[in-house]
């Protein structure tokens, strides 16, 4: 028998151990040039001081209805296009989580609202992500320069607990749209990140984007995008209660403000969260280390920073969601004062729900919400109507 050895046997060990050393070296190297991302910072609006802004616009108040394109209207949301004009998308169906509904996008002019838009449905957005969809749900608009972004919710398992986020985006002031890309949000199925609020922009030309998880256990959390819209991180906005839908507000480039619907058991208020390193981090309850005293009926609430600088806030109270109100903070969330209600049923029996806030660059400030789960309405008022100013 040949007492020869192989090549592999015969070759020198300190080689293998060089050879293990260079690749371990090698993978060093290259983890060591894989870049971080920088620490956000957010990009907050001017603002300028509330006396000058509250007297800028007369007291004023405008409402009408948007187009009505099926018959049932949920979830609004509002932009002003690059071309200046004001839009609003929702969806519309023969019933909420029916397999017919549609994201609609609708424009503001001269001659009044346009005719709806379909953005996306069951099979569209299917043939693009390669994924069966079962219903569709909740889309957020966002114009970042000549840019507009729309996310959406698809389900293509169970109900909104089995939730993905889709995005697409128009570089045509909302005439045509790239078909939609599917976040990767979670290593489980990619399953339970929804969205109903408009993210924060941040310095380095991202996005905070909030969103929430239905998944088992209801949190909020916190999506850093990059310019492109893809994941670069996810905080949780961990609490002590069941909530959904944060509603955030930049306060300045570290801290920013979020407000939360209360999806617990039993008689609910409107829960808090407060981020001091843009986002990094969020800690529960504001400066005073509560939520606040308002009642929340577990429904969707908006938050919006005014040109005074102070703090809008949208939602139901106590009443349900028959009634839509809109209370105002001077210090940045800690008290609240009620200003006005937006709209009311004292009979009871219709719904005024899941508003939405938008500044226009004129100082109009500008709101859409649910009307009777028929359709979307649509009002703009001033600051001066806010503080109690008559049209």
């Amino acid at each position: 028998m040949s007492n020869a050895h192989s090549p592999a046997s015969s070759r020198p060990q300190h080689l293998l151990w060089l050879a293990g050393a260079a690749f371990v070296a090698a993978l060093a190297a290259a983890l060591w040039r894989v870049p971080v991302a920088p620490a956000p910072a957010f990009a907050p609006r001017a603002y300028t001081a509330p006396a000058s802004a509250s007297s800028a616009l007369p007291a004023f108040f405008a409402s009408e209805q948007l187009p009505q394109v099926a018959a049932s209207a949920h979830a609004a949301t509002l932009t002003t296009l690059p071309d200046g004009r004001l839009a609003a998308a929702w969806f519309a169906g023969s019933r909420e989580g029916a397999a017919d509904v549609t994201i609609w996008l609708s424009r503001l002019d001269k001659n009044g609202w346009s005719k709806p838009q379909a953005l996306a449905n069951r099979e569209s957005t299917a043939g693009a992500v390669f994924t069966n969809i079962r219903k569709l749900g909740n889309p957020v608009l966002f114009t970042d320069g000549q840019r507009v972004h729309l996310w959406f919710v698809s389900v293509a398992l169970g109900g909104w607990a089995g939730s993905s986020l889709n995005h697409i985006v128009s570089d045509d002031s909302g005439e045509t749209w790239s078909k939609p890309r599917k976040l990767v949000t979670s290593p489980f199925l990619n399953i339970s990140t929804l969205a109903r609020t408009p993210p924060l922009p941040l310095a380095d030309g991202g996005y905070g984007l909030p969103a929430y998880h239905e998944f088992v256990a209801k949190h909020g959390e916190w999506l850093r995008l990059d310019r492109d819209g893809r994941v670069i991180d996810k905080t949780r906005m961990a609490h002590p209660v069941r909530s959904l839908q944060p509603a955030a507000a930049a306060l300045d480039e570290k801290r920013a403000l979020a407000l939360l619907r209360d999806a617990g058991p039993g008689p609910g208020r409107i829960r808090v969260a407060t981020t001091g390193d843009a986002g990094l981090t969020w800690e529960t309850g504001g400066a005073s280390g509560d939520d606040l005293p308002l009642p929340n009926p577990n429904a969707s609430v908006a938050l919006l920073r005014l040109a005074s600088g102070r703090l809008l806030l949208a939602g139901n109270g106590d009443d349900g969601r028959t009634h839509l109100h809109l209370w105002l903070s001077a210090d940045e969330g800690n008290t609240w004062t009620l200003a006005r209600t937006a709209e009311s049923a004292p009979d009871g029996g219709a719904e005024f729900s899941y508003p939405a806030l938008l500044l226009a660059a004129d100082g109009r400030i500008h709101l859409a919400y649910t009307w009777r789960r028929q359709g979307i309405k649509h009002a703009s008022f001033s600051e001066a109507w806010l503080d109690g100013g008559q049209p």
